[in-house]
């Protein structure tokens, strides 16, 4: 939004055309992004506190883990304001690849909103049942799929990939490119969901 505000006045005020290097914008959405955190984050935590928004722990999870029970839960809102305040701030938002991410970011996190909401305020122990959340990942995959393949980023994006090990060699996918997203974008956000709870194990899923 900054960036689309304030770049054209260049032309005017030399000094604004600063905001065409991406570093400097990336540097700065990193800085709103600490401050929404250190800003907002505190009254946050309150108020998931103050509405009884807690952790509910699971029986079948490891015992070391009914210590959390109580634990404000839904923190994903702080995380997910914190990537797409500064994203929408900083962001060249023509560019296809920033709204095919936001549109990602936002769809995942909504998922995990309702899962979490489920639990907190329904009280509904194992939160979305894993067929509708099944479902609704699918459904992101064969949409970003889609759009990755009939209406690519630019000219020369292909729907290839190398194979490990076999310098030069490639797999063309073709049309089962899009399966194939639905496949990576399913695999990775379960394999992070599965990993969630066990301490340090999610966050370097994620990255």
């Amino acid at each position: 939004m900054l960036y689309h505000l304030l770049y054209p006045l260049s032309k005017y005020f030399s000094g604004l055309n600063i905001f065409q290097y991406i570093t400097f914008r990336t540097a700065y959405a990193m800085v709103t992004a600490m401050l929404i955190s250190f800003i907002f984050g505190n009254f946050f935590i309150k108020l998931l506190k103050k509405y009884q928004v807690k952790e509910k722990i699971r029986d079948d999870g490891p015992a070391s883990h009914l210590s959390k029970e109580g634990t404000p839960t839904m923190g994903g809102l702080m995380i997910l304001l914190s990537l797409i305040v500064p994203t929408l701030l900083w962001a060249d938002l023509t560019n296809y690849y920033i709204r095919l991410i936001l549109l990602v970011t936002a769809w995942m996190g909504g998922l995990g909103f309702m899962d979490d909401y489920l639990k907190a305020k329904r009280k509904q122990r194992r939160g979305m049942v894993a067929r509708k959340k099944f479902v609704g990942q699918v459904l992101l995959g064969l949409i970003f799929g889609a759009l990755l393949y009939f209406i690519p980023p630019d000219p020369n994006f292909g729907t290839s990939t190398d194979l490990p090990f076999f310098k030069g060699y490639f797999l063309e996918f073709g049309l089962f490119y899009i399966p194939f997203v639905v496949l990576v974008l399913t695999g990775a956000s379960n394999a992070v969901n599965l990993a969630d709870g066990l301490d340090g194990l999610a966050i370097g899923l994620e990255n």
